[in-house]
């Protein structure tokens, strides 16, 4: 029935419209299902997304009704999601970058443990990772791509943070003040910020044509960012102070917000770096005025996490094969990535925490909330496989390890700090009494909430 009345449409613009929605309506169903059940199990939503994104390509849909997969996402409906998850992807990673204090001016003793917690995240899981990625090179890597460059990237990717779930957990339950919170927010959004420029390079080198020209995308590079923060940043700031005075971002001072984030993805895109780099960019450019974050967060965040994200998981589902990973050949190297991911964030974090004074609980705590990877894991990986930078494979054992360190966080956490010990925290309020905050905190509270993954709403306590 569905196909004799496709055959009546002329038209290839509605035929390709009536093929794009129904796959559209699907994957926001079951990433609605599939997010509420994170929920209810006590996950955040976006672990519920991103399972949701699997569940609909060939690791379930596609192995117990390939037809009905191959009907939803045909090449056409997949080059539609793959713009529009892109475009969701250059604007999460603008409002990321948008809700990262850079300069908030953290310095002395507070500022340098930041800094040893942060390096304590990256080093060991990129060693550690690409360690274990050199070891499978020929298992997991396309052989054109050399051995270093692939163990710099699986590193690279174990080595990222999920700096937006940290930020809303710690804000939720009422830490973001604390010592153990401020720490944790600075470290994890050096983390994150250090993962993106090092995949910037890695993706100058990969798809240059030879060094010299490498090298004049990583200089092309070097300079947009100079531009975008030097120059850009201060031509937004009468902007920043436009909305702080009305307390709202009108239509014409949107309209300014999305071309400079637009044009920064198209920039990236054409020198070859791909364009969340360039909203990351456009986002630290943003003026840094807590009225100015919550006004853009609350007019952009839920549409691009409700609509556009769970376009990005499902193409990130399509390119995924769980059901391969059972082969005897692909467990080992799953397995030594997996471990070397999870104990050199975890311990690695863990360790310092302790190195600078906290409890072994606080220190378990951060551990736990560090080693989540999420969304920003999933981005990575992504770039690289669209770069041909890594395998299918690596591609889906990297998804899996996204799902386990994602779903072990909240569980290792509250086994590291309880109620009965977080409350102690530098004396930090219980979750409720975040409703008692000033103005300027609501401000920055509002504004990192919302950049959290998918945007979910916080559990009953």
């Amino acid at each position: 029935m569905l196909t004799d009345l496709l055959g009546t449409i002329t038209d290839d613009n509605l035929l390709l419209v009536v093929r794009v929605l129904p796959a559209v309506i699907v994957i926001l169903a079951t990433s609605a299902l599939c997010g509420r059940l994170a929920l209810l199990v006590g996950q955040p939503r976006v672990l519920g997304e991103m399972v949701a994104g699997i569940l609909l390509g060939p690791t379930l849909l596609g192995l117990v009704l390939p037809g009905v997969e191959a009907a939803l996402f045909p090449d056409q409906v997949k080059s539609v999601l793959y713009v529009l998850s892109t475009l969701g992807l250059t604007l999460f990673m603008f409002l990321v970058g948008a809700g990262l204090d850079h300069g908030g001016g953290k310095s002395g003793p507070t500022g340098r443990a930041a800094g040893v917690l942060a390096v304590s995240g990256v080093v060991p899981s990129l060693l550690l990772g690409a360690g274990a990625a050199w070891l499978f090179y020929g298992q997991l890597s396309r052989p054109d791509v050399h051995p270093l460059m692939f163990a710099l990237f699986a590193g690279g990717a174990l080595s990222i943070t999920a700096f937006p779930m940290l930020a809303r957990i710690l804000y939720e339950r009422g830490l973001q003040n604390s010592r153990l919170g401020v720490l944790t927010l600075i470290g994890a959004s050096i983390d994150d910020a250090a993962a993106w420029c090092f995949l910037a390079v890695l993706s100058a080198l990969h798809l240059g044509a030879g060094p010299g020209h490498a090298l004049v995308t990583i200089g092309l590079t070097a300079m947009f960012a100079v531009f975008m923060l030097m120059i850009v940043a201060r031509l937004l700031r009468p902007l920043g102070r436009s909305v702080r005075r009305t307390g709202r971002l009108g239509f014409d001072q949107l309209y300014v917000v999305l071309i400079v984030v637009l044009a920064a993805g198209l920039f990236t895109d054409l020198i070859g770096i791909y364009s969340v780099f360039g909203g990351f960019i456009a986002g630290l450019a943003m003026p840094r005025d807590a009225v100015f974050r919550e006004a853009l967060h609350s007019r952009m965040m839920d549409m691009v996490s409700v609509l556009l994200l769970p376009l990005f998981f499902t193409y990130s589902g399509l390119n995924t094969r769980l059901n391969g990973l059972m082969s005897w050949e692909l467990i080992l190297p799953f397995l030594a990535l997996l471990v070397a991911g999870f104990v050199g964030k975890y311990f690695g974090c863990a360790l310092a925490m302790r190195g600078i004074g906290h409890s072994w609980r606080e220190s378990y705590a951060v551990g736990s909330l560090m080693n989540a990877r999420g969304l920003m894991i999933l981005i990575f990986i992504n770039i690289g496989l669209s770069q041909q930078m890594i395998t299918t494979e690596a591609f889906s054992i990297f998804v899996l390890i996204a799902v386990i360190t994602t779903a072990s966080a909240m569980p290792l956490y509250r086994l590291a700090l309880p109620s009965r010990f977080e409350r102690a925290v530098d004396g930090a309020p219980p979750p409720a009494a975040a409703a008692t905050e000033t103005a300027g905190t609501r401000g920055e509270a509002a504004a990192l909430r919302s950049t959290a993954e998918a945007g979910s709403p916080a559990p009953s306590p």
